[in-house]
């Protein structure tokens, strides 16, 4: 992973965004407006080598492949399916290996109905921590809904060099109700998903819609207060920005992004990620 200690850290932007341009298309342009490196999602069928490739050829970092996430509650249920999703983890933390990528990410959960991580889960992620190792990439396991899953894993992982936490801030917010994250897995913080949101639209109902994505500082996000707990929590690494402009159904966050290009939005991504990495530069840890 790379490091920021003594530096400046470098600023990585996931691709997609909302917008239906290809990523190969978007790569040469998230260059242009000035980010250092980039995320993509991963699929067996992704071309990840062209990424890789392409992301290469513009001097960039390919900072890291976000694991899918859509059946990985699957992991902590008996059955095939579990086993499957399992097997999907280790293949993407291969691709990791095969085309120097040195991080994936991965949810520990998903879903809001249960809370009961069971022992079945922790020895199916226990396989893909063993991947992890065997092909020299870093986990890192994500705050979403199902926080509990993630507690069981972080503690069964305590001291595993292979396994880290990536924090979402947009999701610390709405799906962790504000909680420190940060200092709850402080030291083993290893990237960044950096977005805003509004916070919790209803208590007693927390749902994917409040997850916005939003830009930095269009939203309640204490940047500053962020910065300075990473900083006390020993994060070195870039500093990574998952965002959307795109609205969730019936949401209206993100009607200010409407007409906006891609280039446009582009434009606005790098000056808010600057302001956070000058926010860096300028700010002590707690």
């Amino acid at each position: 992973m790379m490091t920021t200690h003594g530096t400046t850290p470098k600023l990585c932007l996931a691709t997609g965004m909302g917008y239906p341009i290809s990523t190969e298309e978007q790569i040469p342009l998230i260059r242009k407006a000035g980010f250092d490196g980039i995320f993509t999602g991963w699929s067996k069928d992704a071309p990840i080598g062209h990424w890789a490739s392409i992301i290469r050829d513009q001097g960039m970092l390919y900072q890291s492949l976000h694991a899918p996430f859509g059946h990985v509650d699957q992991m902590w249920e008996a059955g095939e399916m579990g086993d499957e999703v399992a097997d999907e983890l280790c293949a993407c933390l291969e691709d990791c290996a095969r085309h120097q990528i040195p991080l994936m990410v991965a949810h520990a959960f998903i879903g809001f109905d249960k809370h009961t991580p069971g022992d079945i889960g922790v020895e199916r992620f226990s396989w893909v921590a063993r991947r992890a190792e065997q092909v020299g990439v870093k986990l890192a396991l994500e705050n979403t809904e199902g926080e509990e899953y993630l507690e069981r894993l972080m503690c069964a992982f305590r001291g595993n060099p292979a396994v880290g936490f990536c924090i979402d801030t947009g999701h610390e917010m709405c799906y962790n109700r504000s909680k420190d994250m940060i200092g709850k897995y402080s030291g083993r913080v290893i990237a960044t998903h950096f977005n805003d949101n509004v916070g919790i639209t209803d208590e007693n109902n927390i749902t994917w819609l409040d997850d916005a994505h939003l830009l930095p500082f269009d939203g309640i996000a204490d940047w500053k207060g962020i910065i300075r707990r990473l900083k006390k929590a020993g994060y070195e690494g870039s500093l990574t920005f998952e965002l959307t402009s795109l609205n969730k159904p019936d949401r209206h966050t993100h009607d200010g992004y409407a007409n906006w290009s891609f280039e446009e939005y582009l434009a606005q991504a790098y000056a808010r990620a600057k302001r956070i990495q000058d926010l860096w530069t300028n700010t002590q840890a707690e």
